[in-house]
C-alpha cells in the first residue's frame, strides 16, 4: 500500500521520537541505569537538556552537534538512530498499515536497533531486552496473523538451541569462547518474533556480512591486535532483511539456484 504523503510524515517523526527513548536505553542500560529518572543531560557538564533542545535530529542540528552550555560535542550516532527510526518506522507502518501487527513488528525492530548499539559498544545483549522480547514476540503470534504460534515457537527452538549448539561446538573444539549467550536469545527473540524459516536465513546473512567485516578489521589492523566483533548487530541485519525482504530474496536465490 502507497501512503499519502502526510501519513508518512507523521509516522516518520513518531519513529523520530521513539529513536530518541532508544537513544536513552542504549546509553543508560549497559550500566543498569534508570531510563526513566533523571531527564537526559550532557554527560560533560551534566545540566539538564531543556524540551526545546531535545527535539528529535532538529535539535542536533539547531545545536550544530554541540551542548548548548558546555560546547561538547554531541555524537552524530543520536540523530542517526532517531532518523534511522523514524524510516523503520514509515517502513513497517506502509506494509501493515495502522494495526497491531505493525505496532509488535515496530517494537522489534526497535529493539534490534538498541541491541546493535549496545553490542557494538560493549560487546554484551541486555537480558532486559532479549527476555521481554522472546515472550512478547510469542504471544503476538497467538492473536496476529504474521506467523502462527507454532512457527514463533519452533522459531525460539531452532533459534536458541541451534545457536547453542553452535557455540558449544565450537567451545568443545577450541576451549574458547568463540559466541556469548546474549547472541543465542537475540536468535531466540527474532525466532519468536519472525517464526523458525527467518533463524537459518538471519544465521545465514549474518555469519556472511560477519565474515567479511571480520576479515576487513584483521587486514585494517595488519595482524596487531585482535579486535573482538560482535555478532549481535548482524544477527540484526539478517534479521530485518528477512522481515523486509526476506521471501523475495529467498524466492530470487532458489530461482537461481534452479
Amino acid at each position: 500500500m502507497e501512503w499519502p504523503l502526510i501519513c508518512a510524515v507523521f509516522v516518520f517523526v513518531f519513529g523520530a521520537a521513539v529513536g530518541s527513548f532508544l537513544n536513552v536505553c542504549i546509553y543508560r542500560l549497559p550500566g543498569s541505569l534508570s531510563i526513566v529518572r533523571p531527564r537526559s543531560m550532557c554527560p560533560r557538564c551534566e545540566t539538564q537538556i531543556a524540551f526545546y533542545d531535545n527535539i528529535p535530529i532538529l535539535s542536533y542540528i539547531w545545536l550544530r552537534g554541540r551542548c548548548r552550555h558546555c560546547g561538547a560535542a554531541i555524537s552524530l550516532r543520536y540523530p542517526l538512530v532517531e532518523t534511522a527510526a523514524g524510516l523503520f518506522a514509515v517502513a513497517v507502518f506502509n506494509r501493515h498499515g495502522l494495526a497491531m501487527e505493525s505496532i509488535f513488528l515496530y517494537a522489534f525492530v526497535a529493539a534490534l536497533l538498541v541491541v546493535t548499539f549496545i553490542d557494538i559498544d560493549h560487546q554484551i545483549i541486555p537480558d532486559v531486552i532479549t527476555y521481554p522480547g522472546i515472550v512478547v514476540g510469542f504471544l503476538s503470534s497467538l492473536f496476529l496473523d504474521h506467523i502462527t504460534y507454532k512457527e514463533s515457537l519452533l522459531g525460539i527452538l531452532l533459534g536458541g538451541g541451534l545457536l547453542f549448539l553452535v557455540a558449544s561446538g565450537y567451545y568443545l573444539f577450541t576451549k574458547k569462547e568463540g559466541m556469548g549467550g546474549g547472541d543465542i536469545k537475540l536468535l531466540a527473540m527474532i525466532g519468536a518474533f519472525l517464526g523458525w524459516k527467518a533463524i537459518i536465513f538471519t544465521i545465514f546473512v549474518g555469519s556472511a556480512v560477519g565474515t567479511v567485516v571480520g576479515i576487513a578489521v584483521a587486514l585494517h589492523t595488519n595482524g596487531g591486535r585482535k579486535m573482538a566483533v560482535p555478532f549481535g548487530p548482524f544477527l540484526s541485519l539478517g534479521a530485518l532483511l528477512f522481515l523486509f525482504w526476506g521471501q523475495g530474496i529467498i524466492s530470487w536465490y532458489l530461482g537461481f539456484m534452479g
